[in-house]
């Protein structure tokens, strides 16, 4: 070990320090512990926040934290808190976000969360203790081969096996979670090399050929994008399909100059949304299942479609066979494994999404494509005139007056963070988006109990902002124990509760295709006033539509976290509809199922 120390010291004091002023020489190693060097390597990579949970074989990191006082450590109540927390802070600040749990079931609790920051492709890195060396593959007390759980749902994770690897494993994982796409990436380590200790200085001499491979953005083709200018030129019917790559590259800009000069429609996917502001005059809205009917058959009628930053996901392509059928696609998209995984694409182009819509907005001809958008909002008038003839409840809240007073309160300045279900979809189709990234939600791997962790990430990443929570009575219980770190920590946000008394989505599922035979989807809850009350929060309760913007009113100005209990209608249900397996364009209208329930 020493030499090996020696030689790490050797090759430390040639390169450069991280963060730091200039050289390094080997006077100033120190002799420090595994978790000392943690907490080091952590600091030196800007880490601010940390959510996690102690326990006995991540102890000694914990007790080493305390040394650090840059490094803001919340105690979650759960470990699939810390995960979603720090998803929700990454997500916000685009900074990497930070967990810790223990070995054992500490390490799996982040199972859950780290799955949905993979399939949303969030930059996280989780550090896990791990049982001492002598003792892995031994079934010791609380082991868990956590590397082998976590393979399939990280970008890459690591096994600390020698002390003098730690510090450059922690940089490598910043690399790597940051890099390219975006992703978690997992650090176990195992407590014998927490408490041992080696000599230790602030550079860096991270070399590793798969960190740059992983971590590089490729270079846009002029190749491809010479082929994709003269398919969008010739275009009479063209879409732009935006999705989460350009909220992740922050091309916002390039995206309004790329339509703005083609003059074509742009759809936003569900994790797309905001990425162009709902009011701009080019964005139709949000395809998929539950998109609305216009949007679906623009699609369908598109003969160009370029796709930024998405994975057209079968909740946006329905039966694929039967999407975009008349198109020639263009596919942006950073990660080349996407490529030709669900759709062929006739353009693919693998590059940063940012990058790629500059290059063709530089290269494309300006074009006029009014009458293509004309006809699409005749198809949207006549779809709101249908709407419209439908006779609502008017007595509850409804989905929309409470998405109407948030934004309304908030000025549209609010990150609104969903959880999954029926009140995910609402959201996504009636609030108006108008900030950049200012939707947030669990898309891909849709983990209800996502939202309250992580809006606290959210709100202590970027502290001045308003941040919601809107989530169903179900969802919501399934993290509510954060309402007490949420009290302890003093972080302020406002939770509005859509309850129906329902596994929302699930029962609307048995209703259209399970001869509403609900089982299992009716759900009870506590008193949510009494239950704000007992955190020491505050609590309200609102059963009428006329009483929701006052109450929204109140929330603003209450000091702390509210939650609000919205009592909706217990049916409600979230149109228009995809059925499973169908073509986006075959579509369950709430007018028609108005009609026919009448006939």
């Amino acid at each position: 070990m020493v030499i090996a120390a020696t030689v790490m010291q050797k090759q430390n004091a040639e390169t450069t320090q991280i963060g730091g002023t200039g050289q390094q020489s080997l006077e100033d190693a120190r002799e420090l512990s595994g978790s000392q060097i943690l907490c080091e390597a952590l600091v030196r990579e800007g880490v601010e926040l940390l959510y996690g949970y102690p326990g006995g074989a991540i102890m000694p990191f914990y007790d080493a934290l305390t040394e650090y006082s840059t490094l803001r450590h919340v105690l979650v109540r759960h470990e699939q808190a810390a995960a979603h927390a720090a998803d929700g802070y990454a997500r916000a600040t685009g900074k990497v976000g930070v967990c810790v749990a223990t070995s054992g079931p500490g390490a799996t609790n982040l199972v859950t969360g780290l799955a949905t920051a993979y399939m949303d492709s969030t930059p996280i890195v989780a550090i896990t203790g791990q049982v001492a060396r002598h003792f892995i593959g031994r079934d010791a007390f609380q082991e868990t081969d956590v590397i082998g759980v976590t393979q399939p749902i990280t970008k890459h994770n690591f096994l600390v096996r020698k002390i003098e690897d730690l510090a450059d494993t922690v940089r490598e994982a910043f690399k790597l979670a940051l890099g390219g796409r975006p992703g978690p990436v997992l650090i176990d380590v195992p407590k014998d090399i927490q408490l041992s200790k080696t000599q230790y200085s602030l550079s860096a001499s991270v070399n590793s050929r798969e960190c740059y491979r992983v971590t590089r953005t490729p270079e846009v083709s002029t190749v491809a994008i010479a082929q994709a200018v003269k398919l969008i030129n010739k275009a009479e019917c063209p879409i732009i399909m935006s999705g989460h790559g350009v909220i992740l590259s922050r091309a916002y800009d390039e995206l309004r100059a790329f339509a703005e000069k083609t003059n074509i429609p742009v759809i936003t996917t569900l994790l797309g949304l905001s990425a162009l502001p709902d009011s701009h005059p080019l964005n139709i809205g949000m395809p998929g299942m539950h998109g609305p009917a216009h949007v679906n058959k623009a699609i369908g009628t598109a003969d160009v479609l370029i796709g930024v930053g998405l994975r057209f996901d079968d909740r946006v392509t329905g039966k694929v066979s039967e999407f975009a059928p008349h198109a020639r696609i263009i596919h942006i998209d950073i990660d080349p494994s996407e490529m030709h995984k669900v759709k062929v694409a006739t353009v693919p182009i693998v590059a940063d999404a940012k990058d790629a819509l500059a290059a063709l907005t530089m290269a494309v001809n300006p074009a006029d494509h009014r009458s293509w958008i004309n006809e699409i909002r005749s198809w949207e008038t006549r779809n709101a005139e249908l709407a419209s003839n439908v006779k609502r409840d008017q007595q509850y809240p409804d989905p929309t007056s409470i998405l109407e007073a948030i934004r309304a309160e908030t000025n549209g300045e609010a990150i609104i963070v969903t959880d999954v279900g029926q009140h995910q979809m609402w959201t996504a189709r009636h609030y108006t988006w108008s900030r950049p990234n200012s939707h947030i939600t669990s898309g891909g791997l849709g983990t209800m109990g996502f939202a309250l962790p992580a809006a606290m990430g959210v709100k202590m990443g970027i502290p001045d902002t308003p941040v919601w929570v809107v989530a169903g009575d179900g969802g919501i219980q399934m993290n509510i124990q954060e309402l007490a770190t949420l009290q302890q920590q003093g972080v302020t946000i406002k939770v509005a509760i859509m309850n129906n008394g329902y596994l929302g989505m699930v029962r609307q599922w048995q209703q259209f295709f399970h001869s509403r035979n609900y089982s299992e989807t009716p759900i009870t809850g506590p008193d949510y006033v009494k239950l704000a009350d007992a955190y020491g929060l505050t609590g309200m309760c609102i059963t009428r539509r006329e009483d929701v913007s006052a109450a929204v009113h109140k929330a603003m100005e209450t000091e702390g976290t509210v939650i609000i209990d919205f009592v909706i209608e217990s049916e409600s249900n979230v149109y228009p509809m995809v059925a499973p397996g169908s073509a986006i364009t075959n579509m369950i209208e709430e007018h028609v199922e108005e009609n026919s329930s009448h006939d």
